[in-house]
């Protein structure tokens, strides 16, 4: 299977959030079972050119584009095993950060449409072509409008994060060519819902899929479907539910250099080295009876951390448990989080920083991992936290419920804790019961190697998604036939 994995960033070279997690391991996961999987994304200025092993293949592409005559290089390299091609254009993409200009909306249109003028001179022609996320949907917009050397290839379309949706207006539609083909809806669907980046990836797919199986329910439902909910029930035997990965030789308690004591399943009695170590790196007292629980996130109201906040006033007058939270967003959270500090400062350490090695040791030292989220595409920290034995708990929403099993009151069965509500009153609750079981040492114990003993690798997922490929493949060809069936 040859398969080209179109996306707006991948970590290492640039990475701002999960999509960079995915597009630097799932290739690789990929290549692993002997797919030809090659990556494409722009050459952001924010990419350290000095750590680039990298070749320029392609010289003065001209881009057809509606505002001015656009050329791009296009250079190569790989990492890790995979091939990547990297756009460069300097009025795009040379620029300090990934996202959050202006122009976003015709940066990432100006990608799909400089990949479809380079596809031709790659000496690469792939089965599959997979668009992440709103960045690269209109690649299959554009794909769906005119002829080109990819018509045959299978199109699968992730979404990342449904409510990121990359909208648009009838002036930039109509300014950069998106036609009234590509903005036709299935009946009774407002046509305003095909003005996104988003829903044009959600139109011009074979195969749609979504990083969790719950996720991918939920998305069907106007509570979690960001207004696009319409369209995706009327493409709902096109979409389905993959859970995401994590890179298990860049996540290993066994080998991890960010940590104070190095431990595996089999040696979990070295990791209480890493709790002292947190404590003492963070400035909490050494307090081995008392349950650390750990946060590492994006500060936001979509990822429960105001729950937090609330939940913990009140619990910390009542209960023996500390706090560590790792992470920077909206103001008011962190303001939330800084006067809980302020109120239990022997309980209670907030760093509003962007601190990855911190995050790992955080991972190795609380016991306990809140992802209390309103709502959650799938999901890392959780998946971090099984592999290093940090308890997670968890509200049941998206990837979360499918990664989390609720551990019963014995403490014989489960992963970790659950709730429902997305309220500070169940998140206590929660937290009170895992408290609770923290006494209960070989029961804990249990807990915990039951967690780390799942599996969460990109090797699970691979499959899955080469199983999609094929389905997209199969799909196109069944298009293909028909459309000449109807012009016969």
């Amino acid at each position: 299977m040859k398969a080209l994995f179109a996306s707006f960033e991948m970590s290492p070279l640039a990475k701002v959030g999960g999509l960079g997690d995915v597009a630097g391991s799932l290739p690789r996961a990929l290549r692993m079972r002997s797919a030809d999987v090659r990556v494409a994304m722009p050459l952001h200025g924010a990419i350290d050119r000095k750590r680039l092993d990298a070749k320029r293949v392609l010289t003065d592409v001209k881009v057809p584009w509606a505002t001015s005559e656009q050329r791009v290089d296009l250079w190569y390299t790989e990492l890790r095993g995979v091939p990547v091609y990297l756009i460069q254009n300097e009025h795009y993409f040379e620029r300090p950060q990934v996202y959050g200009y202006d122009d976003d909306r015709d940066r990432t249109l100006f990608f799909c449409d400089a990949l479809l003028a380079c596809a031709p001179h790659l000496g690469f022609r792939p089965e599959v072509v997979h668009a992440q996320d709103w960045h690269a949907a209109m690649l299959l917009s554009r794909l769906a409008a005119a002829p080109h050397v990819w018509d045959a290839a299978g199109r699968v379309y992730t979404i990342h994060n449904l409510a990121l949706r990359g909208d648009f207006d009838r002036g930039f539609a109509e300014h950069y060519g998106i036609g009234a083909g590509q903005l036709a809806l299935p009946p009774d669907i407002d046509i305003e819902t095909a003005y996104s980046g988003m829903a044009q990836g959600i139109l011009h797919a074979d195969k749609i899929n979504t990083v969790s199986e719950t996720y991918a329910r939920e998305i069907l439902t106007p509570e979690y479907g960001a207004g696009l909910d319409a369209l995706l029930r009327a493409r709902a035997d096109d979409l389905s539910g993959i859970v995401n990965g994590i890179d298990y030789e860049e996540f290993n308690p066994a080998t991890d250099p960010a940590i104070a004591r190095t431990y595996d399943v089999t040696s979990l009695d070295a990791r209480s080295g890493n709790k002292r170590s947190l404590q003492r790196e963070v400035g909490l007292p050494a307090d081995e009876g008392a349950p650390l629980f750990g946060v590492v996130t994006r500060l936001f109201a979509q990822k429960g951390i105001d729950l937090v906040a609330a939940a913990f006033q009140s619990l910390l007058a009542e209960r023996a448990a500390q706090l560590v939270v790792l992470g920077t967003g909206d103001q008011v959270v962190e303001d939330m989080l800084t006067r809980l500090q302020e109120r239990y400062p022997e309980r209670v350490r907030v760093r509003l920083d962007f601190d990855p090695p911190l995050g790992q040791r955080i991972y190795a030292g609380c016991d306990i991992f809140l992802m209390p989220s309103r709502y959650e595409p799938c999901g890392l920290g959780q998946l971090i936290a099984l592999r290093y034995g940090a308890v997670p708990l968890v509200r049941r929403t998206g990837g979360l419920a499918d990664t989390v099993e609720d551990a019963d009151a014995s403490l014989t069965r489960g992963t970790g804790f659950v709730f429902e509500d997305a309220s500070a009153e169940a998140l206590r609750s929660c937290c009170e019961r895992a408290i609770a079981a923290y006494g209960d040492g070989a029961g804990w114990r249990a807990l915990q190697e039951r967690g780390m003993r799942q599996d969460w690798s990109w090797d699970r997922a691979a499959g899955q998604y080469l199983a999609l490929y094929d389905a997209a493949l199969t799909a196109r060809a069944d298009e293909i036939a028909r459309d000449r069936e109807a012009s016969a």
